[in-house]
């Protein structure tokens, strides 16, 4: 090797034993105190700096400093308490910065367990910053301080560290024993040595080892520093008040996350019992993730001041949570940093997404991972599970998220090994969604590109019983405090309504292709939306999302089929016979059929409790949140009609509010009329001027092949980039973001983010309606970007629609391929054109 290619440690002695320093070491001192890692730096600095080496400091410890102001030419100063992937990418900048053959000084370490509270993510960090330091040919110091890590940690250090060396101060002498020395030998190197002046005299005599050795206080296995605090923790329930409540602090910062509205809510409502509570069912360590969060805090709230209101009602429940560091393991422990770093920076983040997402979904867990979700499947046995994605920044204050992230179910069927692998790729699939388009763009445009979004898991058992060889609950549902959406002036807006489904709730958060749910108003539950009489059939729901035993997946079944299944208690709270049709049938000639079955919820929503509760337990979040708020929700009943509801979620939710109530256009400007509704929009009373109309035509998009409707979704995208900053209305046949074209335009939200309002048009011909989808994530998505939304039902007695207003003006779909599109998709500069919405008259008219 080139004599050019060594350094020295600025001592003689060690430089013989070990044979002197290579670029690209990275040196990890174990000590038992920093004023013995500082001797060794001081000489390596002396060092570095006879020999012009360019020398880097980075500073994060509570410690005294290592070096000196001016000590070395650059000092980098970097916050550990931001957390480990802030932390990791700051030095990784700094390291790409410095380029090749820096050399560095490094705090210690273990200082870096009072903000991770967590030995595994020390030794995640080295293992994505050594390599590196490597990779530039750099020298790098480091120390760990003896008997405060877990051996896996050591382990993982001097796996990856080039050279792990001791150092003991027995009776005022100082002692190196070096454990690990890479790509050299001699006979004499991992002998411990004493250092005497310049010299590293070794000492082979088994007598003076033994007695060198034994003089030295080696601990045991040592626990994680997280279990130790939580050790500690429970210690604590036997001390003073204060001290309870400055130790739950503590927790709530390791779990919960930063000071927040969040947060200060879990600190009234939590105790030091219920945070150890919901550790004891943690898996990994760090937050448990906005989701769970939310969930518990809710379920706590309706506890204790519900005042026995809820209690009766309230299904338990048993969830794990999956901590944020386990993800970052899961990446770490791949070998995805580098990747994962390069995706963090603006040029890299969408190009590396892909590569990414590809990688999180064939992962390997770590060893005391898998064991820990093994024994969660063991306690779940063979109940079906969901696994759902509960990252550090969903369902908080300002950002839901709402649909951006996977979530799993698992039917849980088959051997043990089975059920494991289908956990272990639910869990990989909710990963690798933060790889989303649609999650990325999210963040993007809510300015939160460069937070960190640390991902955790909950898991919950599904809600609901065997039915033959299927598992469902009776119902499930959205509900939120605040009903905006209000097809009637007469309804109270503050009593809140429900997005309700017989079955599994993913119809009720989805837009599902075909199907409808029912929209309930709390102040009067069996008031219905105005449409005519032979519509409710067609407009409510159809089909039922089952988890299917036998097939061991989510499927859906007809309504029919599920109730022909003993469903354990009353069918009819649920569904009536649609006699009407079974009249028409008969007519038709088909006589020996029975009266099929309609889902209105008419017994349940008449004569129960249900509503009543529902709207109670709203208004009580509402109050406590101080914001309105979001829930998901199952409910399941007893032969005896009494019933039990699991709340699975609850998060603030983002609304425009009404506003100030707007003058509404004359009777002359009315004359220049582009549409007038009643009801059927959402956002509030507003004034805005419309710059452009983006108009799909109907007819022919109905005449385009599906390819040509997805070509036109895309094309809306471009559009949608144009529009940034401007004042524009996006309109079109059925629904917006549906993803079977048939029912209207299959385009992401990311795609139509940029617009001020859109409308959603029926067309009765090409089999096009709207969907009323206040509560889904859609409808998150619009109240979280301010969108105004409407519904218009061409050809009704009370809608007036000109879309021809708009097409008598030159079209400017002036985009690259756009010329086959231009009899499809139709851009209008207007000359003054303004909304105006009424809450109160239900009125909105577009000029």
């Amino acid at each position: 090797m080139d004599i050019r290619d060594k350094a020295s440690t600025g001592m003689s002695g060690i430089d013989l034993a070990i044979d002197k320093l290579r670029l690209g070491d990275n040196v990890v001192w174990q000590v038992d105190s920093v004023t013995d890692y500082k001797r060794m730096v001081d000489r390596f600095v002396e060092q570095s700096k006879r020999d012009n080496r360019r020398l880097i400091y980075v500073r994060f410890g509570d410690h005294e400093p290592l070096l000196e102001d001016g000590a070395a030419a650059t000092t980098y100063r970097i916050e550990a308490q931001k957390g480990f992937e802030s932390f990791a990418t700051a030095v990784h900048t700094l390291i790409e910065q410095e380029g090749r053959k820096a050399f560095y000084v490094f705090d210690s370490l273990t200082d870096l367990l009072q903000h991770w509270h967590s030995d595994l993510m020390i030794g995640n960090f080295f293992k994505v910053a050594c390599p590196f330091l490597y990779e530039l040919d750099t020298v790098a110091y480091f120390a760990i301080i003896r008997n405060a890590h877990t051996y896996g940690t050591i382990a993982s250090i001097r796996e990856t560290t080039q050279l792990l060396l001791e150092l003991y101060r027995v009776e005022g002498s100082y002692y190196i024993h070096p454990l690990k020395v890479w790509n050299r030998y001699s006979p004499t190197m991992f002998f411990p040595h004493l250092i005497r002046g310049e010299e590293a005299v070794c000492i082979t005599a088994s007598t003076e080892s033994a007695e060198l050795f034994s003089s030295i206080q080696r601990g045991g296995e040592r626990l994680d520093y997280w279990d130790i605090l939580f050790q500690k923790a429970r210690e604590a329930l036997a001390q003073a008040p204060e001290k309870r409540e400055a130790t739950k602090r503590l927790l709530m910062s390791m779990m919960i996350g930063p000071e927040s509205r969040m947060s200060e809510l879990c600190d009234r409502y939590f105790t030091l019992e219920d945070i150890l509570a919901i550790a004891s069912r943690e898996i990994g360590t760090g937050f448990i993730g906005g989701k769970s969060v939310g969930m518990l805090v809710a379920r706590k709230v309706l506890e204790r001041d519900g005042q026995e209101r809820f209690s009766p009602y309230m299904e338990p429940h048993d969830s794990y949570y999956l901590g944020t560091d386990v993800y970052y393991t899961y990446i770490v422990q791949n070998g995805w940093w580098k990747l994962r770093t390069k995706q963090r920076t603006s040029e890299g983040y969408f190009r590396h997404a892909p590569e990414l997402k590809e990688n999180l979904l064939r992962g390997k867990f770590p060893e005391k991972i898998r064991e820990k979700l093994m024994q969660m499947l063991e306690y779940f046995g063979q109940s079906p599970i969901i696994v759902r994605s509960s990252s550090l920044l969903e369902d908080n204050f300002g950002n839901a998220f709402a649909g951006k992230y996977e979530s799993v179910f698992c039917a849980n069927q088959g051997t043990p090994d089975e059920r494991y692998e289908a956990l272990e790729q639910a869990i990989r699939v909710v990963y690798a969604s933060t790889m989303n388009e649609d999650a990325l763009h999210y963040r993007m445009n809510r300015g939160l590109f460069e937070r960190d979004e640390q991902m955790a898991i909950l898991v919950q058992r599904v809600s609901g019983d065997h039915y033959d060889d299927h598992f469902f609950p009776h119902l499930a549902g959205v509900g939120n405090s605040s009903n905006l959406y209000v097809w009637d002036k007469s309804i109270d807006m503050d009593a809140g309504m429900l997005r309700l489904v017989f079955g599994l709730g993913t119809r009720a958060v989805d837009r599902t292709v075909g199907d409808y749910v029912k929209i309930v108003g709390l102040d009067k539950p069996l008031r219905s939306p105005l449409m005519h009489a032979e519509d409710y059939r067609k407009y409510s729901q159809h089909d039922v999302d089952v988890l299917s035993l036998k097939e061991n997946t989510l499927t859906s079944m007809r309504l029919e089929d599920v109730l022909d299944v003993d469903l354990k208690t009353d069918k009819e709270l649920f569904a009536t016979q649609d006699y009407e049709t079974m009249q028409r049938l008969r007519e038709l000639g088909y006589s020996d059929r029975s009266a099929p079955h309609m889902l209105d919820f008419q017994k349940l929503l008449g004569a129960t409790e249900f509503p009543g509760l529902m709207r109670d337990m709203l208004a009580l979040l509402a109050g406590v949140y101080d914001y309105p708020v979001d829930i998901e929700f199952t409910a399941n009943f007893t032969k005896e009609g009494l019933f039990k509801v699991n709340l699975l979620q609850c998060r603030p939710l983002q609304t425009r509010g009404l506003g100030n109530s707007v003058e509404m256009p004359t009777a002359d400007r009315v004359r220049n009329l582009f549409f007038e509704i009643k009801g059927n929009f959402m956002g509030g009373n507003v004034r805005l001027p419309i710059d452009y109309v983006v108009y799909v035509r109907p007819e022919s998009y109905l005449a385009c092949a599906e390819q040509g409707k997805y070509a036109v979704a895309r094309q809306i995208g471009l559009i949608n980039a144009a529009m940034k900053g401007k004042s524009a209305m996006l309109i079109g046949p059925g629904r917006w973001g549906t993803t079977t074209p048939s029912l209207g335009v299959p385009i992401r939200f990311s795609e139509l983010s940029n617009m001020s309002v859109i409308c959603e048009v029926s067309s009765v011909e090409a089999g096009f309606m709207p969907e009323l989808s206040y509560g889904s994530h859609f409808f998150q998505d619009l109240v979280e970007s301010g969108i105004f939304y409407a519904a218009i039902f061409d050809g009704r007695d009370d809608v007036k629609f000109q879309p021809a207003r708009v097409l008598e003006r030159p079209n400017l779909l002036l985009f690259p391929h756009s010329e086959q599109l231009s009899d499809v998709i139709h851009i209008a500069k207007t000359d003054g054109m303004e909304l105006f919405s009424d809450i109160v008259s239900q009125r909105l008219i577009c000029l």
